[in-house]
């Protein structure tokens, strides 16, 4: 696949080029977006999903977060018209004969629930082979609500929306980033498209940030998973698959689901370096291979560390924990089997803010789950990041 590669800073605005034949990514616009590093909050796999649409005439709301960019069918037709992978609404007129443009304000909208509740940073608004029906102009808003309001609910006046992207003009055929300043939890966010128009994917960038009396109640749970606020920090190696894949929900289904590093031709080995949800105290884990089979990682060795290093980096021969005696080896490097959920029993806890898997000498794991509950300091930690807005 060629694109054309833009600065972060690029706005795309204005309709792409007719579909000329052969790839249709040839002459899509898009841009390196540093946010994109973070956790897609509206992402399908995390439960999230499109709760309401005004209109869906042409595609439907939901493909707005299926996961993996959006296909294009030249051929593709069906009895209402071009069958699109994205949402798409059909075409706004307006109030009569001698007025039959769309009014300035006139808009469709989305409603999304966030898979994993958190701080945004960064939003996507990909208008992929919506060429010349895109919309001129997005904005997305964002609600913080508790347990599961349905769209009635969330479009009465009880609720109140924050502006995240003000109105701004978008391109067609283009991933549309936009940066949004750090701010409070949000839940659910509104997606509005000027005047109508088609919109492949949403994604949603930030930072998970659980609900505490939850996991409180829960007691013991995945300490490092995403959808309980871990993170990955840095891996030696994203190759053929990304690190997060390993703290995703579920067991993976197939090979590029999990973490598959590049094959290694040197002495060295490849590592993924985690925050946990807060400072925990870990008594079991599982590094799980599925679907990984001729090549899986041949050896595995788990540490734990309490606290930040401003020493970290990316030493492979420390992985990537730069600071000097900081990291505690809770497993030592173990054997493992392919396509195989391996279950560990540490002989005793191990408290941690920060957690390291290193394989030997490279190869994949599918999912790394460390059990265990969070400390006094983690929990407050932990209500004051869900009280107060995140940095």
């Amino acid at each position: 696949m060629t694109a054309q590669h833009a600065h972060p800073a690029s706005r795309f605005t204005g309709a792409a080029r007719p579909y000329g034949g052969g790839d249709p990514y040839a002459d899509y616009r898009t841009a390196d977006f540093p946010f994109t590093r973070l956790t897609d909050l509206a992402d399908r796999r995390l439960g999230a999903g499109v709760v309401a649409a005004n209109d869906e005439f042409f595609a439907e709301r939901e493909n707005l977060l299926l996961p993996g960019r959006a296909v294009f069918d030249p051929e593709h037709f069906g009895h209402k018209g071009k069958v699109m992978d994205g949402w798409e609404t059909r075409r706004r007129r307006g109030s009569s004969a001698g007025s039959p443009w769309p009014a300035a304000e006139d808009h469709d909208w989305a409603l999304i629930r966030l898979g994993a509740p958190g701080a945004v940073h960064g939003i996507v608004v990909d208008t992929a082979h919506f060429r010349g029906n895109h919309p001129r102009a997005v904005s997305v808003e964002g609600a913080s609500v508790p347990g599961s309001p349905g769209p009635e609910h969330l479009l009465s006046g009880e609720v109140a929306w924050t502006t995240l992207l003000p109105r701004t003009p978008v391109g067609g055929h283009a991933a549309n980033g936009f940066a949004v300043p750090a701010g409070r939890r949000f839940t659910h966010l509104r997606l509005s498209q000027y005047p109508d128009g088609g919109i492949a994917r949403l994604r949603v960038y930030g930072e998970v940030v659980p609900d505490p009396v939850w996991l409180e109640a829960l007691g013991t749970f995945d300490v490092v998973a995403l959808e309980n606020g871990g993170r990955v920090e840095d891996a030696s190696d994203r190759f053929y698959s990304p690190p997060a894949n390993t703290i995703r929900p579920d067991r993976s289904r197939k090979m590029d689901d999990g973490w598959e590093t590049r094959r290694r031709r040197d002495q060295g080995h490849d590592w993924i370096r985690y925050r946990l949800a807060g400072q925990a105290e870990i008594r079991a884990l599982e590094i799980d291979t599925a679907c990984l089979k001729g090549n899986s990682a041949g050896w595995a060795s788990v540490s734990v560390r309490d606290g930040e290093d401003a020493g970290d980096g990316d030493d492979a021969g420390t992985g990537g924990g730069g600071g000097a005696g900081d990291w505690r080896e809770v497993l030592p490097r173990t054997r493992l089997q392919p396509d195989t959920n391996h279950r560990f029993v540490l002989p005793t806890p191990a408290v941690g803010t920060h957690a390291r898997v290193d394989i030997f000498p490279d190869g994949g794991i599918s999912r790394l789950r460390l059990f265990g509950s969070l400390t006094e300091q983690g929990s407050a930690a932990l209500a004051t990041r869900h009280r107060e807005p995140v940095g």
